[in-house]
């Protein structure tokens, strides 16, 4: 056997091992029961970050939230309000968000959108 083969053969090896391994991996990550809760928590993280890098006061939209809730939802108990969706397009009064409530008795999804003059007020409650 010549010294080119051998050394197609050992490359050959060596890239299906490769890709043997990755693909394992890769499965394994899948499976992982928590997977869906670091992206979920990476995407909320992500919008955080934008919404913080445009501007917008997240403390006021929280607010705009509760008070939502109050009016639509007075029944609904929640622990926490997370953004979780920024729509920036240009103009400030084509600015969505989506804000959720989370809590005992499930997710309530505001949809937040602002004035011309930049407050924010809740378009809708899901």
């Amino acid at each position: 056997m010549s010294t080119f083969a051998i050394v197609v053969i050992a490359v050959a090896a060596v890239l299906v091992l490769l890709f043997a391994f990755g693909y394992l991996g890769a499965l394994r990550r899948i499976r992982h029961p928590r997977t869906g809760d670091r992206i979920a928590a990476a995407d909320r993280a992500l919008e955080q970050a934008r919404a913080s890098d445009r501007g917008w006061d997240r403390d006021g939209m929280a607010d705009v939230v509760i008070q939502a809730l109050t009016a639509e939802r007075p029944d609904f108990e929640w622990t926490k309000i997370e953004l979780v969706l920024v729509d920036d397009k240009p103009g400030v009064a084509n600015d969505r968000a989506v804000m959720a409530a989370s809590g005992p008795g499930g997710i309530v999804r505001v949809t937040l959108a602002r004035h011309e003059a930049g407050e924010w007020f809740a378009e809708l409650v899901h």
